[in-house]
């Protein structure tokens, strides 16, 4: 059996770790809100934005623009979306086994798979895998701007045009509530007309033809980057608010388990001591009872 002061050093070690998990739980909560708010804010425009341009494919011919341009997919471009941190549950387990999952299906249908990954937890992932990694882009949820988001979609949009790949696709946590996030893989190039694009609440409604003013070209060369940047943008924000929510769950299930180890510790503390106590009134007795023979 572990001596005294030993259960009082585990005791110690696991009141410390409860306060530090309920402490990691009250900040993911914290950045939980924030993250929440601003992705109510920028969703409902970025799918808005979204059916517009499907709209738009759909009217244009595949030669009105580099990014309209379908090839067959060959060559493949894989965008990862991970966090730089861990102690989030399987927020990045799932998303990194999915992109895993869905190469290691395609990959005798294509010549080529390069992967480009946002955050660490990714790229330590697939350090081990047979897989080509590109450019990995760190310390991005940590502070998710519009900035870094166009840096991010004028590189893939560059490798597109260029006919490096010919298809970008997008592997994200879509958040759903706190405790629950699902996987999505998105195509992001070649940018699809809207008889194949599918909003929420049903397929998207064409409408008559579009005027364009100046003219279809400068329109089409300021809407469908614009549109890869906040789609990229809004994935980002998808990811930092199921981040939060899968550490605030994890947080709060460790919490939980602390307390219930503790529980534990203490009374296996509490018959050791007893087990102590009532040797040593043992030795008393014995020893009074020898002094009186």
């Amino acid at each position: 059996m572990p001596s005294l002061k030993n259960i009082r050093r585990r005791i110690a070690s696991v009141k410390s770790n409860a306060k530090i998990t309920r402490a990691m739980k009250l900040v993911a909560a914290a950045k939980l809100r924030r993250a929440q708010e601003r992705l109510m804010q920028l969703r409902p425009y970025a799918l808005r934005l979204g059916d517009m341009i499907a709209e738009l494919a759909h009217q244009s011919d595949s030669t009105a623009h580099a990014l309209l341009a379908h090839r067959p997919a060959r060559r493949t471009l894989l965008l990862l979306l991970t966090s730089d941190r861990g102690l989030a549950g399987a927020f990045n387990s799932n998303v990194n086994k999915a992109a895993n999952a869905w190469m290691q299906e395609h990959k005798t249908q294509r010549d080529h798979i390069e992967l480009r990954i946002v955050g660490k937890k990714g790229r330590d992932y697939f350090r081990s895998k047979n897989v080509e990694i590109g450019t990995v882009y760190t310390d991005v949820l940590t502070n998710v701007t519009l900035e870094r988001s166009s840096q991010i979609g004028r590189e893939v949009v560059a490798a597109y045009i260029d006919e490096k790949f010919d298809e970008v696709l997008l592997v994200y946590n879509e958040f759903r509530s706190a405790m629950s996030q699902s996987i999505r893989l998105d195509r992001v190039l070649p940018v699809q007309a809207a008889a194949s694009v599918e909003a929420e609440g049903g397929t998207t409604q064409l409408t008559a033809d579009t005027l364009y003013e100046p003219s279809k070209a400068e329109v089409l060369d300021a809407l469908l980057p614009m549109n890869i940047d906040i789609g990229i943008y809004r994935a980002l924000l998808e990811s930092v608010a199921s981040e939060m929510g899968a550490r605030m769950t994890a947080m709060d299930a460790a919490t939980k388990n602390a307390g219930e180890l503790l529980a534990r510790i203490t009374l296996q503390y509490n018959r050791a001591r007893q087990a102590i106590i009532t040797t040593e009134l043992m030795e008393i007795t014995s020893g009074a009872e020898s002094l009186k023979g």
